[in-house]
């Protein structure tokens, strides 16, 4: 693996890439707002490293890239132009790109604005519409308070999920009731416990506290923007590069709505589905997961796993 601090747009951006830059190009985008790809690449760089070039960032303002300071203009479109960006600094012509969870809803909005720099998309349990998505993590989380008889509770968030907000409202509704779930809290989007990340291999508890204060403060910008609030699902019928919606069984990010729509809208898709799987199959299932990935980006006229 190589990391290091790139300039990017005049802003320090994490970036990692695996595996030897003859092969195809792939760029991972994190979700959160403000998760970064560590997760991932502990679970995949060896795995794709070797059949991909692999490149994974924090992005702008995120974990170990540059903090975004007071008073700095940053925004959504940020986030875009800087993908076209490292693809230019890092010399390649055209890539793939992999979106999980919010990383999907950026994955769309770039390959909408620069189709051309592209060759095919991932979306991993993304969200395309924030309203959807936080109605979907309410219902969630309405089953795990009746699980754990928190049954006020439970009422709470099957009422709210039914409720008429707006889509930054249900966001920060969802997080704070959420939160109620304490210890359980990640029952939400994880389902197969089984393969955990290592988070303090290379950094203390301290060090990613501090890290993640940076994160905090980018979705924090990111809100009051709003952009991030309006739903891109409309865009899926004007992208003519090949997509490939990945679901799992559990997860509740990427609801009914988000898959019926990409299902009759998307003129190039195709959905894969993980049984086993919550938010992140690319850890609840890694080894399928690579499997997959490689069959549609690297096997030709071969079926689908």
């Amino acid at each position: 693996m190589k990391a290091n601090v790139m300039t990017i747009r005049n802003k320090g951006i994490h970036v990692e890439t695996h595996g030897s830059k003859e092969s195809p190009a792939l760029l991972y985008l994190h979700g959160g707002p403000g998760e970064s790809c560590y997760d991932f690449s502990f679970h995949q760089s060896g795995r794709l490293g070797k059949h991909f070039y692999l490149v994974a960032i924090d992005q702008r303002g995120v974990c170990r890239s540059e903090a975004i300071q007071e008073n700095e203009e940053f925004g959504f479109q940020d986030l875009v132009d800087d993908c076209e960006a490292l693809r230019k600094e890092l010399g390649i012509d055209k890539w793939s790109v992999l979106g999980h969870s919010f990383g999907g809803f950026l994955a769309l909005a770039y390959v909408s604005q620069y189709p051309e720099s592209i060759e095919k998309v991932i979306f991993e349990c993304p969200t395309f519409d924030f309203t959807l998505t936080s109605k979907g993590l309410l219902k969630k989380t309405a089953q795990l308070f009746g699980k754990y008889n928190q049954s006020g509770l439970q009422e709470k968030a099957m009422n709210l999920a039914d409720d008429h907000l707006t889509p930054r409202d249900f966001t920060e509704i969802y997080m704070k009731l959420s939160d109620e779930l304490g210890e359980h809290r990640m029952q939400i989007y994880t389902h197969n416990f089984d393969n955990p990340t290592d988070y303090y291999a290379s950094y203390t508890e301290k060090e990613w506290d501090a890290l993640y204060d940076r994160s905090d403060h980018h979705y924090h910008l990111l809100r009051e923007e709003g952009v991030i609030f309006t739903s891109l699902l409309d865009r899926i019928k004007l992208i003519e590069k090949p997509m490939l919606l990945l679901t799992g069984e559990y997860d509740p990010v990427t609801c009914e709505k988000h898959v019926e729509i990409f299902k009759k809208n998307a003129a190039n898709g195709e959905i894969i589905h993980f049984k086993h799987s919550g938010h992140t199959p690319h850890y609840e299932e890694a080894d399928r997961f690579k499997q997959v990935l490689m069959d549609y980006l690297l096997v030709k006229n071969r079926p689908l796993s």
